[in-house]
């Protein structure tokens, strides 16, 4: 399985991270490899090295655990593409992955880890599977000044180009490096994630995954925190998978907030809290979700609890109709952001104030 992940920053050694968080057996990786990147599954001629686990070229993640590898030599630009390669041998039972990557991964028969050629590769996917993180060290990034962007749809980059590498974080880490600033931007948004809800589909609620996802990343100095716009919709729409989700007040979404910002604080993370996007005319829009909306966006605005404010929904309303996703920025379903609107979600972070 060859699957491909940018980095933001660059370095001199890379290592990975496999997630059997929820499988029901040890999964046995016989192998992997990673690479930099040339086009599609093919790598960079002398660029693949072999990984080890412990100084062992196999491993065992066991059922509900992680794994991270080794770290190896290898020259890595900042904004490079990498390509990571698992050799699995065995049935691995049900696959621990991140439905929505907006990326193409690629399958082949047998072992193929050293491969440069894409040619064995003959199917393909367009999500990750296992891989929960890449991590690049050697090269100019500070210590704790790392970014988490933490959320839902509209942080995981849905509806955008795939392949292109154009969701919100990834244009925020470009910003970084137009500007000559080396940060890592990590991506921690999951399709239809909410802030106070679990779901058998879209994961577990923000209020569980926070320390998992933000408080034990290395090196994470600022956390971009945008949730609870499922929250508000899918309390309203019998379309959701399972039936609507619990509704809550929106006392509620503001306790679930501050007890984020509360523990990121505790770990001296700066938090900056994104408003709610414009939604209406999405399917589960209504005036009772828009009364919600509204009034969480101007407790974010207006607390003073949040240690900078990112004005998301001022950033891409339609001028005519502050409710409502400019026309220029809409995927098409008026709740989801185009790479244009995603382009626009990253030019409105105050980079000097992070």
């Amino acid at each position: 399985m060859r699957q491909v992940v940018r980095v933001s920053t660059g370095g001199s050694q890379a290592r990975i991270e496999l997630s059997n968080r929820y499988g029901t057996t040890p999964l046995k990786v016989a192998g992997a490899t990673i690479a930099r990147t040339d086009h599609g599954a093919s790598v960079q001629a002398g660029s693949v090295r072999r990984l080890t686990f412990g100084h062992r070229r196999s491993a065992t993640v066991p059922a509900g655990g992680e794994l991270r590898s080794d770290a190896v030599a290898l020259k890595v630009r900042a904004l490079e593409s990498l390509t990571v390669t698992l050799y699995l041998d065995e049935p691995t039972g049900p696959a621990t992955f991140h439905g929505l990557a907006s990326a193409t991964s690629y399958r082949a028969d047998g072992d193929h880890r050293s491969d440069v050629g894409a040619k064995a590769f003959t199917s393909t996917s367009r999500s990750w599977y296992y891989l929960s993180g890449v991590e690049v060290a050697g090269g100019r990034a500070r210590h704790r000044d790392g970014v988490v962007a933490f959320g839902d749809s509209i942080t995981d980059g849905f509806g955008s180009r795939v392949d292109a590498d154009n969701r919100y974080p990834d244009e925020l880490a470009e910003r970084f490096a137009a500007a000559g600033r080396s940060r890592s931007v990590v991506n921690h948004g999951i399709t239809g994630n909410q802030l106070t809800n679990n779901s058998e589909w879209a994961g577990e609620k923000a209020l569980t995954r926070f320390r998992r996802d933000v408080l034990n990343e290395p090196n994470v100095g600022t956390v971009i925190l945008l949730e609870g716009i499922n929250d508000i919709g899918m309390s309203e729409w019998q379309g959701v998978t399972g039936g609507p989700t619990p509704s809550r007040t929106v006392e509620e979404l503001i306790a679930a907030q501050r007890e984020l910002v509360r523990q990121a604080h505790a770990k001296g993370l700066k938090v900056i809290g994104a408003t709610l996007t414009p939604f209406k005319g999405a399917q589960y829009y209504n005036e009772r979700g828009e009364n919600k909306r509204d009034a969480l966006n101007d407790w974010i605005r207006t607390s003073d609890e949040f240690d900078g404010v990112l004005d998301l929904d001022r950033a891409l309303a339609d001028p005519a109709d502050r409710d409502r996703l400019a026309a220029a920025y809409d995927i098409g379903d008026h709740l989801h952001p185009n790479d244009a609107g995603y382009r626009a979600m990253a030019d409105a972070v105050d980079i000097d104030g992070l």
